[in-house]
């Protein structure tokens, strides 16, 4: 039985379990959303302000706020650091070919930063932020892009006032999805279109053999590029940064299987598996050897 038929038959036994009577508008199937459930996930901001809480935060109060909960991955200033993206600057150049595309160089709107911030930031512990602590933060990034003034006070009734220089930057595409037309007569008869070839799917064997451990290393590398390198290759939040012994020495002498537990569970603002929470227990470990072996190379 195919995947359909199996989806049809399902959805006719389930009517057909219904009592004589019943809507047959739903499937009977889950709850109806309340208001605190759908108020959660019903926090968009519109550019026109729609959606903003009530509240401020000035700049002043905002600088403190971004330095303690910001900084330690865009940079006191908004420059970024290691990987992490570039809050200021940028002006001018949107038409390079390497455009550094910022809050004040590329966003269209104020109201975008404040939904993102109170969304998303900080990074490892999302929507933390109260009303106020977002506004402020929000009223110091733009301080920092010289869209606003240092005595500035952002509140929901100003904020979609602020005119962002990019803003007529973005336009709405009507263009069709597609251009072709379609047929209505003398149409293709669909019988008449026949597979001439198929696709060979070869089956690759792989003799299972102990990996040497070199390349155990090299894999724990790889692992530790993606999970592990953004934080301790710049000493983002008070990472200790690899291949540091001075840094390492307090942590190697707690023992290999403290840092592994660490790395796995999380520990302080770092996240179980440094977000990544696909990987397997093993995976991290490998990246906990590796970065043990760089705080050991003479």
């Amino acid at each position: 039985m195919s995947r359909l038929a199996k989806v049809v038959y399902l959805v006719c036994l389930l009517m057909a379990m219904m009592p004589a009577g019943a809507d047959t508008g739903t499937y009977g199937i889950g709850t109806p959303a309340s208001a605190e459930e759908i108020a959660g996930w019903d926090i968009d901001i519109r550019p026109d302000g729609m959606g903003l809480p009530a509240g401020s935060g000035s700049v002043e109060d905002g600088e403190m706020m971004y330095e303690n909960k910001c900084a330690s991955c865009h940079g006191s200033f908004g420059e970024g650091v290691g990987r992490y993206p570039v809050l200021a600057g940028g002006e001018g150049t949107l038409t390079d070919a390497r455009p550094e595309k910022t809050v004040g160089s590329f966003w269209p709107y104020a109201s975008t930063l404040w939904d993102y911030i109170h969304r998303a930031m900080p990074f490892t512990q999302p929507q933390s932020l109260s009303d106020e602590e977002v506004y402020a933060i929000t009223a110091y990034v733009l301080y920092l892009n010289d869209l606003v003034e240092d005595d500035f006070v952002l509140t929901a009734d100003n904020l979609a006032s602020i005119e962002m220089p990019n803003q007529d930057g973005f336009f709405f595409d009507d263009r069709p999805d597609t251009s072709n037309t379609t047929c209505m007569k003398d149409c293709k008869d669909p019988a008449s279109v026949k597979i001439i070839s198929e696709p060979e799917i070869a089956t690759l064997q792989v003799e299972e053999a102990e990996a040497p451990a070199e390349e155990v290393a090299q894999g724990g590398e790889g692992i530790y590029q993606q999970a592990c390198q953004l934080c301790h290759g710049a000493g983002v939040a008070g990472a200790p940064m690899t291949g540091d012994k001075d840094l390492w020495a307090p942590r190697l002498a707690q023992g290999r299987d403290k840092l592994v537990t660490s790395a796995i569970d999380g520990l302080g603002v770092m996240p179980p598996k440094g977000g990544q929470g696909q990987l397997t227990d093993e995976e991290v470990t490998s990246a906990v050897d590796f970065m043990i072996q760089q705080a050991k190379q003479d």
